[in-house]
Order: structure tokens, then C-alpha cells, then sequence
């Protein structure tokens, strides 16, 4: 019994050795890449834009949350829903269900996760009109959400503008590197 329970323990996807390098990530995890390109094949979103999502909202960690405060030594409830590859918050995710199918779908799974960010990018471009090859803007309107990207509040949180500028220099040395992958 204790050996079964080790090795389901063991099914757990570590991040990727360098995350820094997409075509290392691939190597280690081709399904990644498969994913990847199926979702931008369905939704239009390039792969390095996705992947750049993932590693900003997750680094790569599947059942990642956001932490909890404490009072004292007593957890309290999280800020956000935000889990899985994607941070996808229930809410939204619960759409996303609704319009694609609830059946075997998990935030937990990369391919999940990816066609989750490539729908919701393309709902962003649908409805804000923010070009899909463009991760800065896609970045704020997923992070703000999109009625919260049209209030224009983003435009005075610097912390948040940094981490956009971020998402959009991974995803720019992403898209350089993919054409370099084996």
C-alpha cells in the first residue's frame, strides 16, 4: 500500500530544469510543445506567448496557489481562486467548462491549461481587439481581466506594468529561441 501511494506521488510534473530556455523546456517536456501548438492551432495565440504566460503565472508548478495570509498563526482564506499552470480562478474557469466541455478537464494539466489561455486570449482579442502577438497588452487585460483592462486602472500600478514588460520579454526571447529548437 505504502509503495503505491509513493509512486502516485511521483506522477507530479516538476518545472522544467531551465525555464529559461523554452527549447530546454520542450526537450524535457515534448508534450509541452504538442500542447502548445495545438492550442495555437485552435486559438491563434503563439506558443511562446503561452508558454510565457505559464511561466509568469505558475512557473511551471501545476498545482500552484497563491499563499495565504495569517493572523497570528491562523491560515486565512486565499485572496484569489487562482490554480493550476495558467492561475485560471474559478470564476473564468468555470466558462471555460461551459463552452469547451466540463469532462476530464483539469487546471492541473498543461494541455488543459494551455487551451484554457488560448481561449482566453482569444476572447481578449475578440472583445478588446488586442492583437494576439502582442504579450504585453494580452498579459494586462488576462491579469486584470477583461472588464478590469477596460477600466484603465492598470495604467497607474507600476508593479503590474513591470510584470506585463516581463511577460512580454520572456515571450519575445521565446519566440527567438523556438526558431532555433530542434
Amino acid at each position: 500500500m505504502a509503495v503505491g501511494l509513493l509512486a502516485l506521488g511521483g506522477c507530479a510534473t516538476a518545472p522544467p530544469r531551465n525555464s529559461q530556455n523554452i527549447c530546454q523546456v520542450f526537450d524535457q517536456y515534448p508534450g509541452w510543445y504538442r500542447d502548445a501548438r495545438a492550442a495555437q492551432k485552435r486559438w491563434g495565440t503563439p506558443v511562446n506567448v503561452l508558454m510565457a504566460f505559464v511561466r509568469r503565472e505558475s512557473g511551471f508548478r501545476e498545482k500552484v496557489r497563491p499563499g495565504r495570509p495569517h493572523f497570528l498563526f491562523i491560515p486565512l482564506p486565499r485572496r484569489s481562486s487562482a490554480y493550476g499552470y495558467a492561475q485560471a480562478q474559478d470564476p473564468v474557469w468555470r466558462e471555460y467548462l461551459k463552452e469547451n466541455g466540463r469532462w476530464f478537464k483539469s487546471r492541473k494539466s498543461m494541455d488543459d491549461s494551455l487551451d484554457f489561455l488560448g481561449w482566453y486570449t482569444d476572447r481578449i482579442h475578440r472583445e478588446l481587439g488586442i492583437s494576439k502577438w502582442d504579450p504585453r497588452h494580452l498579459y494586462l487585460a488576462y491579469h486584470e481581466g477583461i472588464g478590469g483592462y477596460r477600466s484603465g486602472h492598470w495604467r497607474h500600478d507600476r508593479h503590474l506594468l513591470q510584470t506585463a514588460d516581463e511577460v512580454d520579454r520572456v515571450a519575445r526571447e521565446y519566440g527567438v529561441q523556438l526558431q532555433h529548437c530542434r
